[in-house]
């Protein structure tokens, strides 16, 4: 052993130099030498020629060794560094892949043992049924109430007299039982399970996720390698507000020292409700935490309930009281370091508390298993990999308090959707309509919690008001529509209401703004901060550009800044919820920076399908809808499927003692006029036959017929062809009407020369093509919708285009603003002259399109 290390460290002192010198010679380098060496690489492992020059003039020491050796070294030096990092990351996918390769065994083992259960319990009921068949009627009966009355008499219920928290020997018997049944669910064959779609284990995966099949309640379980130690993975884990957005406090009411090290917890937790049509939850549970014979950690837990015995826990006049089943996690330690994680999530929601239309979100493992089990093992996956320097975020940020910033969002926006009393929320009295509630929060008191900060009552301001609406929404994929909410807030957003939000961050009132439809068009750059290590949540700064176009509108000159969060825009997640959620800010942006959030909520319920085929391919407004028939909330499309979602929005403002009513009123038709904008993009999404909703209707401006006629009389003029066909029209109105029902995409771009050219108008068809409305439109750059071959082919017929008037496009792919690519068999483009002969736009005609 010790010539092997001699030999090593010869060899550290050793350089072998390029083919420039002689290769039969090598290089001994002192250990002198080798530290100031390493003392240089460690500030710059590529230096250059004339910093290695430099070196070997400070140096004295290395006086004797030629510059083109000293770059031999540095080559070597940065080779075995790499050679390390390489030999270290095999390493580690080495050990992850022992134990995910444990981890399936184990899995298979559960499965196997899965199916020898099916497979007795099938031979089982083939026996019956033929001993059935064998007898009488009447006797059959007697034997299979018989045989029920045995059933049950070997497998009683059991039932516990009610216990006291003061007998901690009653208390370990339910938590010695709610662990057994936990572990039977987590590495057992318990519940019958059913992996997710899309959850393939592999080392750098999410892990094995699977959902609850026909069991009592709903369930999700998973299991995945975290490089975490398995205390620390506890302490993450016990911390249930930090990684459930949708919990809104944990209060553990009495502690008691259990065998083994281990401890019971009595404990009640607060659930915020995810829309604004059901109460929230809340649990009183009785949490385990203990170690097993073989090492491994245990925390579960479990409703205590007249059933289990117990004491009772508090009284909730603003909650539906949920039972949690046995769940928790199970950690195991894996060799060479890390821990196997096994999660287990069983509740029942009280499903028939709710309205019927709302039922599937409290009904659904899938949604369960998103929301709960694999936002747990994200979280331990996140910190871990934080923890090992692996993420690295700019802006001189720590994760965590990037991190934090997510939560203040979330927490934010649920404490606006949900409005608890006790939080000193209280409704306002109705315009006459029912369709947007609006709440006011008057207990200063109230906001000095961490997600809004005394700041946001300054002299003039004395609470809060929060306008929010629930609506359905039929065959629009919840992704889908926050990437449009995302990237074109032009379409929904007023200009004027985000600067009078953005006032409260200042000392001085601001007239309140009457929401006007569109607002002003405004410019937004996105400032990427945070994303999660699998990208399903990203935190940005948006920065919208100040205009002012009259002089009562100076106070829209300075640009603005949101806090934005969004979440959910990968269409892949099965049962995954899309939000986004944002909050003016100041530029300074502090850490401690107050938040009054505002946004959007995207559920998904799950598909159903009926027998009856009557069209309901509709948005509609739930909170009208329950109380209406529930028919139309059951109706299927033609095709039997209804994709249905459940969208909610809260926007939240400042107000003072003078313009309470005022704010009120703005926030309703604000909100109001954002449910238009979304139905009207709903449209543009999911184009359906047998929608309720109005197509876009045809622009009749003067502008717009003028425009048409030049389209129209320029490609007459430039390909002597009609754009129209022999039935074309020469009156303004028809012409309009025949070119934005005209079956091609027809767009219009605009010409310029110091700027990437922008869509200015286009027809029904092409709207749809670019899955966009008129006013999102003026957004969507030509550069960004064609192909790398499409802006070559353009570019290459350019010349053509402006001297001969025309030119036609082979077929392509382009993409619309939603990112969904799109085919076309041919496009031509064409010169629009205005009536003096002057270049107005570029006209493009994409001709036999479709999504690919």
């Amino acid at each position: 052993m010790m010539m092997v290390h001699s030999m090593s460290r010869d060899m550290m002192n050793r350089e072998s130099p390029d083919k420039g010198l002689d290769s039969g010679k090598y290089v001994r380098y002192t250990p002198e030498q080798v530290e100031a060496l390493e003392r240089v690489y460690t500030e710059c492992p590529k230096p250059s020629s004339l910093r290695r020059q430099q070196l070997i003039r400070e140096c004295p020491i290395l006086s004797n060794i030629e510059p083109k050796q000293i770059k031999v070294w540095f080559q070597n030096r940065r080779c075995r560094e790499k050679q390390r990092k390489e030999a270290a990351r095999l390493q580690t996918v080495n050990r992850k892949l022992n134990a995910m390769n444990k981890l399936l065994m184990e899995e298979n083992d559960r499965l196997q043992k899965q199916v020898s259960n099916l497979v007795y319990e099938n031979g089982h009921m083939k026996h019956q049924l033929h001993t059935a068949s064998g007898t009488t009627t009447d006797n059959s009966c007697e034997s299979v109430v018989v045989s029920g009355q045995q059933h049950q008499q070997q497998n009683p219920n059991p039932q516990h007299q009610q216990r006291d928290a003061n007998n901690p020997a009653g208390l370990l018997s339910i938590a010695e039982e709610a662990l057994a049944e936990f572990l039977s669910k987590a590495t057992g064959t318990a519940v019958d399970w059913v992996q997710m779609i899309g959850m393939k284990p592999g080392p750098d995966s999410i892990g094995i996720v699977a959902i609850s099949r026909n069991c009592s309640g709903i369930a999700a379980r998973a299991c995945g390698l975290v490089s975490l130690e398995p205390m620390k993975v506890a302490e993450i884990l016990k911390d249930r507000p930090s990684w459930l957005r949708d919990c809104r406090s944990v209060d553990t009411l009495s502690v008691i020292p259990a065998g083994n090290g281990g401890t019971i917890e009595l404990i009640y937790t607060q659930m915020y409700a995810p829309t604004t049509l059901a109460a929230a939850r809340d649990f009183w549970t009785l949490r385990y935490s203990t170690c097993l014979e073989d090492g491994s950690y245990v925390v579960c837990e479990r409703s205590l309930t007249s059933a289990t015995g117990g004491p009772t826990g508090p009284p909730s006049s603003n909650f539906v009281r949920a039972e949690m089943k046995p769940s928790g996690f199970l950690i195991r330690p894996c060799d060479g370091g890390g821990s196997i994680l096994h999660i287990v999530d069983h509740v029942d929601l009280d499903a028939w508390s709710v309205p019927e239309v709302m039922r599937p979100l409290y009904e659904s493992s899938k949604i369960l298993a998103q929301k709960m089990t694999v936002a747990a093992l994200r979280h331990v996956r996140q910190i871990a990999q934080e923890t090992s320097g692996e993420v690295q975020y700019g802006g001189g940020r720590q994760p965590a308090v990037l991190r934090t910033f997510s939560q203040r969002l979330c927490r934010g926006f649920n404490d606006a959707v949900n409005g608890f009393v006790d939080d000193g929320w209280s409704p306002m009295g109705s315009d006459g309509a029912e369709d947007v509630t609006v709440m006011i929060n008057l207990s200063p008191g109230k906001f000095g919690g961490s997600q809004y900060g005394n700041s946001f009552l300054p002299s003039f301001g004395s609470g809060v008001l929060c306008a929010k609406a629930s609506m359905l929404l039929q065959n629009v994929p919840p992704a889908v529509l926050v990437r449009f909410l995302r990237e074109h807030r032009s379409e929904w957003a007023d200009y004027g209401v985000d600067a009078y939000a953005a006032a409260s961050l200042r000392a001085s009132p601001f007239a309140v703004p009457c929401a006007r439809a569109g607002g002003f068009p405004s410019n937004q750059v996105i400032l990427p901060l945070a994303q999660t290590v699998e990208h399903e949540e990203s935190l940005e700064v948006v920065r919208l550009e100040g205009h002012a176009y009259s002089p009562e509108d100076m106070g829209l000159a300075r640009d603005m800044y949101l806090l934005q969060l969004c979440s959910g825009v990968d269409e892949n997640v099965v049962g995954g919820c899309a939000q986004l959620v944002f909050a003016p800010i100041d530029e300074s942006f502090a850490d401690d920076a107050p938040l009054l959030p505002s946004g959007f909520r995207i559920i998904p319920l799950e598909q159903k399908s009926t027998p009856n085929g009557a069209s309901a391919n509709r948005t509609l407004d739930l909170a009208s809808a329950l109380e209406g028939s529930t028919r139309q909330a059951g109706e299927a499309d033609p095709n039997g499927c209804n994709f249905r979602s459940v969208l909610t929005i809260a926007f939240q403002f400042t107000f003072d003692n003078h313009s309470r009513d005022s704010v009120a009123s703005m926030a309703r038709q604000y909100v109001r006029s954002i449910v238009g904008s979304i139905q009207r993009v709903a449209l543009a999404i999911a184009p359906r036959p047998g929608s309720n909703i109005s197509p876009i209707s045809v622009p009749t401006s003067p502008e717009a017929l003028t425009l048409v006629r030049w389209i129209s009389r320029s490609y007459s003029l430039h390909t002597g062809a009609d754009l129209f066909g022999s039935d074309s029209q020469t009156s303004g109105d028809t012409l309009l009407h025949q070119l934005w029902n005209h079956s091609d995409a027809i767009l219009c771009c605009s010409l310029k020369t110091n700027a990437s050219p922008v869509f200015t108008f286009a027809n029904q068809t092409g709207l749809d093509m670019l899955e966009t409305t008129l006013v999102a439109l003026q957004d969507i750059m030509l550069d960004k919708t064609l192909d790398e071959p499409g802006r070559k082919g353009l570019c290459s017929e350019f010349p053509k285009i402006m001297q001969q008037g025309y030119a036609h496009l082979p077929a392509g792919v382009c993409a619309s603003s939603m990112g969904r690519m799109v085919s076309y068999e041919q496009a031509t483009v064409w010169k629009v002259l205005e009536d003096d002969e002057s270049n107005h736009c570029l006209a493009f005609m994409f001709v036999n399109w479709s999504f690919v």
